[in-house]
């Protein structure tokens, strides 16, 4: 395990967060990137552990972050993952708020919104291939994976039945 930079970690998370369109899973492959394969701060399983945890825990998406933080290095990790999140959300709401506000029917920021969408779901489809590869190591996990997209795409069912059947799953020795 590599030493940990605290400033080159929070550095790098203030650059990811600048460039989050659609939300925090986008930058979750170079999180992944930075975390596991360039600096082995941590392992895929650790990664997708504390991403997991995050995920089903209540908050916000973005806590991911802090988890990791908390992780690596206690409350110094948290605010050097947790404070690049927040510094531009909260410059980039504020002048969003008030172009919105001063300019209520610009075209440009709906031609904006609309440009980013495509790079957007490639973000997050890079990011679910990132997990799916770190949890999948045959193929049951692939297939759980596939029919899990099969039924979120087709039932409104809520999400912690897919989590309970797949718990279920690997209790039986599935995967």
């Amino acid at each position: 395990m590599d030493r940990i930079d605290l400033g080159g970690l929070f550095v790098h998370f203030l650059i990811l967060w600048f460039l989050a369109i659609g939300g925090p899973s986008t930058i979750l492959p170079d999180i992944h990137r930075y975390l596991v394969e360039v600096h082995h701060l941590l392992t895929n399983a650790e990664f997708v552990e504390l991403y997991t945890l995050a995920q089903v825990a209540p908050g916000p998406n973005a806590m991911y972050v802090t988890l990791i933080g908390w992780h690596l290095a206690g409350w110094k990790g948290v605010a050097a993952t947790t404070i690049p999140l927040l510094i531009p959300a909260t410059t980039l709401t504020l002048l969003v708020g008030h172009l919105n506000e001063r300019y209520p029917n610009a075209r440009g920021p709906r031609a904006i919104r609309r440009g980013l969408m495509p790079i957007t779901i490639g973000l997050v489809f890079a990011s679910a291939t990132i997990l799916m590869r770190a949890v999948n190591h045959d193929w049951r996990g692939y297939l759980i994976t596939l029919l899990t997209v099969a039924v979120v795409l087709r039932k409104p069912w809520n999400p912690l039945w897919l989590f309970a059947a797949g718990a279920l799953a690997g209790i039986a020795g599935f995967v």
